[in-house]
């Protein structure tokens, strides 16, 4: 199809105000991180290193870091096991209420968060109190994984579809057990797949807040919470900013990694 030169430059111009609406105030952020005055004005009179110095000795801020990353790293285990195992059972198997699996384990990612929250919380209160298991780590990371599945079954069951189950079937007339088979044929032509949704997932699970505000116990603060409880602090904006473009750019890092997998991936589908 080809467009008219008006259509071009009225897309581009869409598209640049588009990005601009996303990254301009992302970029304001990491600005006002090095802005020497408290009350972050604008423009900045300079640049400064202080306020990282200032956040990197903040106690709150350290723990609260330390936590995202415990929730992150067991949500992304808990979504790779299970996402993984329906992905096989989805794409290699055929059975009755295969299609109503695939909506259910999609449709979290799908509802907004607070009802995701709201129903977690109603569970847990439910079945896990009267058993003396309060909110905590534990529902936080249970929390979490309910919508980080939804990224490795994604990823992988894609992967599976573009990769026939002969390869499997050939490696067992030759003699290997199941394991063998997986270990050997099945999980090299997935790795890829398993890392990018991995990388997905613990994204996912490090920026959250909504469902974590429904889940979490006494005590429990990750980083986004920390940002959010924080922001209204007098002379806390210079702390919270730095706080902030560092939480970006941990959060960048995994995505653009899972990117690159993901279009290796598919390089590699189409060779």
């Amino acid at each position: 199809m080809q467009l008219s030169r008006s259509a071009r430059v009225a897309l581009r111009v869409a598209a640049g105000l588009g990005f601009a609406i996303i990254y301009v105030p992302l970029a304001l952020v990491l600005v006002n991180s090095f802005n020497p005055d408290r009350s972050a004005s604008w423009p900045p009179t300079g640049l400064t290193f202080h306020w990282w110095s200032v956040a990197s000795a903040n106690e709150g801020a350290r723990a609260a870091l330390w936590v995202s990353v415990k929730a992150g790293l067991g949500a992304t285990v808990i979504a790779l096991v299970l996402g993984t195992l329906i992905a096989f059972a989805v794409a290699r198997h055929r059975f009755f209420g295969r299609d109503a699996i695939s909506f259910v384990v999609v449709l979290p990612i799908a509802l907004p968060g607070i009802v995701t929250g709201i129903a977690l919380n109603s569970a847990f209160s439910t079945v896990l109190e009267p058993l003396g298991v309060g909110l905590g780590m534990f529902t936080v990371i249970v929390g979490h994984a309910t919508f980080c599945i939804v990224v490795v079954f994604n990823n992988v069951v894609a992967r599976l579809r573009r990769t026939s189950g002969t390869y499997e079937e050939a490696a067992m007339d030759l003699g290997a057990d199941t394991f063998r088979a997986f270990a050997d044929v099945t999980f090299p032509l997935v790795r890829s797949a398993l890392l990018a949704g991995g990388l997905l997932a613990f994204a996912l699970s490090f920026d959250e807040i909504v469902v974590t505000t429904f889940t979490a116990g006494p005590g429990i603060e990750t980083l986004p919470i920390w940002i959010f409880d924080n922001m209204t602090r007098p002379r806390q904006a210079p702390v919270v900013n730095v706080v902030a473009a560092v939480l970006v750019l941990l959060s960048v890092i995994p995505i653009y990694a899972a990117q690159r997998l993901s279009a290796d991936t598919a390089a590699e589908s189409r060779i």
